[in-house]
């Protein structure tokens, strides 16, 4: 028997309230990628033969990812009615330390201890001598809406979910507004695509929407190729279900009846805990015929693709899953006329369909207030490179770049100093260390040559030469290149033909114009963005290093020695 949505959320409650003030300590590790890479499947392994070789009880539960990445592997452990005790850097030796001391002794270890978070409904006073964790750099300017449950509840049980406000959004869809309705609460909140456009998500749906056909695909896009990008597959392993249930409401505002979630082959995390997620909410009665009750039925399939960076293209996307070659499709007709299999589809990314449950279920209005201008709500970034703090943080549009990284990111580490940043993925661009004094906003950011784009932001310090991680950047973009159109095809392998030769050192004044011209060619004549945007690594780095690249050619020289190493000799390019 399907239990009614308000059964199934006392349930959840009762469960949640169980976790968190009943008899047996809860520990949460982290184990979303960063955690796996740093040996969270390792202290997680350690932690249950240290319980069992000590006879302490305790429920444990692998999480996503908190944004901490330089912390990981992050262990918190959670005693009943306390507050969340956070360790990190954790190995399997320090394990047993943890569990005698703290999880069966009752006393945190204060010199292991990264910080704590209060938990509202807890009673007890803050552990003595422990840093709030809301109060680190990394996490004092957030505000999580899409990252709300990230790294909190457990991504494979949708009851802990529920417990946080889970499929509120869309029972309230079902049980209090009509489609236009639910509709009008996103073009209300202002929200603008994540996946790179920016393009408004409600005159996107409305397209959809507008059209009477009886059969209609939402997708949403998790291709997530992007050197220093890992929003996508954080969400999906952190808390798949926000993913899942913002598709289910896309679905009944526009009108569809089946939903793709598009994911990257080989991202086993990200794609395991997903599947979870549609079969428990199938299970519940949220996926299916008749969905809370309703005249809604709905479904959603996960589709898998190879490693394509230009899957990531929207026609492109819907050819993968049609089983073609990913490559982009001539257009008109656009997706919402002729879209999957010939039917009127509309695509988002990951982090955009991710907001939709928070607004339908507080209101547009409520996410509007949030950002800057038109570049409403929050934006999810990943921060990486020679940073004192590398992660992912959610923070709101209007927040300075230069706050970010030295403020949150707590600026370069090992004394560095920091030269440029590399922005909004491959296709993306460099911005110098003298032009991160900009808005985070979708127009302020383009206009200084650099994009939000994927949410990437790689740090980079003095000892980088900007010719040679150009050259990588062009490398990245005309090896995933599908080849499809001839200005993308060919242009890529000019630009890092040009590339190659100036970081050997034997390149030539004319080189300059030459690739100028590569890129004007680039942009008018190219089928899809990769060949649009690919430019812009070369453009943007010109524009603020435009005398390192002086340097290269007149001089025949490197200014941070990164050229003369042995792969860019003559001899080497031979070989």
């Amino acid at each position: 028997m399907v239990l009614s949505f308000v059964e199934i959320g006392l349930e959840a409650d009762s469960r949640w309230q169980e976790l968190t003030a009943g008899q047996r300590p809860w520990i949460r590790i982290g184990t979303a990628l960063c955690g796996e890479a740093a040996g969270a499947f390792e202290v997680a392994d350690a932690l249950e033969m240290a319980l069992a070789d000590q006879s302490v009880s305790a429920e444990v539960s692998r999480v996503g990812c908190l944004g901490l990445c330089f912390a990981e592997p992050l262990l918190d452990v959670q005693l009943p009615g306390g507050h969340r005790v956070f360790y990190g850097n954790v190995d399997a030796e320090s394990v047993s330390e943890i569990v005698s001391v703290h999880v069966a002794g009752g006393t945190p270890i204060v010199s292991k201890a990264l910080g704590y978070l209060a938990e509202e409904t807890s009673l007890a006073p803050p552990p003595e001598g422990i840093p709030d964790l809301k109060q680190h750099s990394m996490k004092a300017r957030e505000n999580r809406i899409a990252l709300r449950n990230a790294g909190n509840i457990d991504p494979l049980d949708i009851y802990q979910y529920i417990a946080n406000g889970g499929y509120q959004a869309l029972y309230k869809s079902l049980t209090e507004l009509n489609r236009e309705e639910t509709l009008e609460e996103v073009k209300a909140s202002g929200l603008r695509g994540r996946g790179g456009a920016a393009f408004p998500t409600a005159t996107k749906w409305s397209f959809l929407a507008g059209n009477a056909a009886a059969d209609k695909y939402v997708l949403c896009n998790c291709e997530e190729g992007d050197p220093g990008a890992f929003n996508d597959k954080n969400i999906l392993e952190s808390d798949p279900n926000t993913l899942v249930e913002g598709v289910i409401i896309a679905g009944y505002a526009t009108g569809a009846n089946k939903g793709y979630i598009f994911i990257r082959h080989g991202h086993d995390g990200p794609i395991e805990r997903c599947r979870a997620a549609i079969n428990q909410a199938r299970e519940l009665g949220f996926l299916g015929e008749n969905i809370m009750g309703s005249d809604f039925s709905y479904e959603i399939e996960i589709a898998l693709t190879g490693d394509s960076y230009v899957a990531g293209e929207e026609s492109a996307l819907m050819e993968a899953i049609e089983g073609k070659r990913s490559m982009p499709r001539f257009r008109p007709p656009f997706p919402a006329q002729f879209g999957l299999f010939g039917k009127p589809t509309n695509i988002n990314n990951v982090k955009t369909l991710s907001y939709v449950p928070e607004i339908v279920s507080k209101g547009g209005e409520w996410f509007s207030n949030i950002g800057h201008d038109t570049s409403t709500g929050t934006v999810i970034l990943c921060l990486s490179g020679n940073l004192k703090y590398t992660g992912m943080i959610e923070v709101p549009l209007g927040m300075n770049l230069k706050d970010v990284i030295y403020d949150v990111a707590g600026g370069m580490k090992d004394g560095k100093v920091l030269k440029f940043l590399q922005t909004g993925g491959p296709l993306g661009g460099v911005l110098g260390a003298d032009n991160i004094d900009v808005l985070l906003d979708f127009e302020v950011l383009r206009a200084a040559g650099a994009i939000v784009g994927s949410g990437g932001l790689i740090a980079a310090d003095d000892s980088t030469c900007i010719v040679d991680l150009t050259r990588s950047l062009i490398a990245f973009c005309q090896y995933e290149s599908c080849g499809k159109c001839f200005p993308c095809r060919m242009g890529m392998s000019h630009l890092l033909e040009v590339l190659e030769r100036l970081c050997r050192l034997e390149g030539t004044p004319e080189d300059l114009a030459l690739m100028q011209n590569i890129g004007v060619n680039m942009q008018a004549g190219s089928l899809c963005g990769h060949g649009q945007l690919g430019f812009n690594p070369v453009s943007s780095a010109l524009r603020y290093f435009g005398p390192e690249f002086d340097t290269h050619i007149n001089d025949h020289s490197c200014p941070t020695g990164t050229c003369l190493d042995s792969r860019y000799s003559p001899a080497a390019s031979r070989r």
